[in-house]
């Protein structure tokens, strides 16, 4: 592979089982979460029974646990142990090699480049509906981005954290701790002790971003790995592929118009046909299959906002014409009228029931 990279994407679509089956991601990426839980002083057992998953399932390389309940691990233990940037912390002292097969394809290969080509190629084998791109800007910087597409994810900072940190770690496998990205974004809000982020990568941090990436200049590319091993690359490539020979989970039109929909809420209420063009479907399409599904366009939108305002008033940092912007209302009267119509209550009413609910 070449470093002259321009736009390098995957993205996650798979084959379709039914709408039961849910996406899924390789167990490795969970390896040490059991010995971070009880370094902040974590009730593992608790923990793990909340996202329902069995802390022995948590490292194991081949084994591929639930997407859903992989984010509600994280969210939970950022709750349960207090420490609101559990994923960013665990991330950044991740290894890329417990990572397992997808970790060791990338930094076997002979460049950096190549590994981050490599772990982009291959991320559809190790997590499922999700996408990740590398891509040349035309400022002339590099752009690693990530981020969870299926839609019913709605809390997935944590993850978003833990990922790029993890990403980080590979490029500074090649030179040296100490590197540094020109910037790095978060699509979710900013949280209270954001300044965390930027000593963690040593960059200027952005949230409510389109996306998560990281933000590089290209020449950093073309750095040897130094455990570049053709063999091993080769090897874990064919042991991952064999891996995951089985169906994967194909996004409904409905699933994708939620995610457009849900970056774009920043900039308002997303007219469908900037939606339509995004996703290069006609128009009648979509209406089609939103039809097919018994919902219509504006409805979709309001799920959405409706989903996200609601994990959004939980963090108390925010404050609610700050929420109001993110789902795309443009005065705070609008907003309150809206979580009055959800709720039936406003949202200062609502914040307080819900804050106290939490554990």
């Amino acid at each position: 592979m070449g470093v002259g990279v321009t736009n390098i994407t995957a993205a996650n679509a798979g084959e379709c089982t039914g709408r039961d089956a849910g996406p899924s991601v390789l167990a490795s990426a969970a390896t040490g979460i059991v010995t971070s839980i009880e370094r902040y002083k974590g009730d593992v057992d608790r923990i793990f029974g909340h996202a329902g998953i069995s802390p022995e399932m948590a490292g194991s390389p081949t084994l591929q646990l639930s997407l859903d309940a992989y984010c509600r691990l994280f969210e939970e233990s950022a709750r349960q142990t207090q420490n609101d940037n559990f994923g960013l912390w665990f991330g950044n002292s991740f290894d890329p090699r417990d990572l397992g097969l997808w970790g060791y394809a990338a930094l076997s290969a002979p460049t950096l480049g190549a590994a981050l080509e490599t772990l982009v190629e291959l991320f559809p084998l190790h997590q499922q509906s999700s996408s990740m791109a590398l891509v040349k800007t035309a400022d002339g910087l590099v752009r690693l981005e990530y981020r969870i597409d299926a839609p019913q994810i709605v809390e997935r900072r944590q993850d978003a954290e833990l990922s790029l940190g993890m990403f980080l770690n590979v490029i500074r496998d090649a030179l040296g701790h100490s590197w540094a990205p020109e910037e790095v974004h978060f699509e979710h809000p900013k949280p209270e002790a954001w300044r965390e982020h930027e000593r963690a990568f040593a960059a200027q941090a952005f949230f409510s971003q389109p996306t998560n990436a990281i933000i590089f200049r290209p020449q950093v590319l073309k750095f040897a790995m130094p455990g570049a091993d053709p063999r091993l690359m080769s090897a874990m490539r064919l042991c991952l592929q064999r891996l995951s020979q089985r169906n994967d989970v194909r996004f409904t039109v409905a699933d994708r118009v939620r995610t457009a929909v849900r970056a774009r809420l920043p900039e308002g209420f997303p007219p469908i046909e900037a939606v339509a063009a995004e996703l290069r479907m006609p128009l009648s399409a979509i209406q089609r299959e939103l039809h097919y599904d018994g919902l219509s366009y504006s409805a979709l939108v309001e799920n959405t906002r409706r989903d996200l305002a609601l994990s959004y008033i939980r963090q108390r940092q925010l404050s609610f014409s700050e929420i109001a912007f993110l789902v795309g209302y443009s005065e705070l009267s609008a907003f309150s009228r809206a979580v009055r119509r959800w709720t039936g209550l406003s949202p200062r009413a609502l914040r307080a029931q819900l804050v106290s609910v939490r554990v």
